[in-house]
């Protein structure tokens, strides 16, 4: 049998209701969309910095100048 752990109690998964269950269902799906949001952030930030710093090595192509901040 599958247990859960809610709130530090082990509970048999079969042993909970249709909605308990559903809801249990909600919170593993938002779970991993969260996961996949701060992924996309993470590669976004990532590219953001890397556009900045092509744009700054434009505008000062000697290495010259401060650095550009937004």
């Amino acid at each position: 049998m599958t247990t859960i752990k809610i709130n530090n109690v082990d509970y048999e998964l079969e042993s909970l209701s249709d909605k308990a269950k559903g809801q249990l269902t909600s919170i593993q799906f938002v779970d991993a969309e969260l996961a996949r949001l701060e992924a996309k952030i993470a590669v976004l930030q990532t590219a953001r910095m890397a556009y900045s710093k092509t744009l700054n090595d434009e505008i000062n192509p000697l290495g010259t100048g401060d650095t550009i901040q937004f």
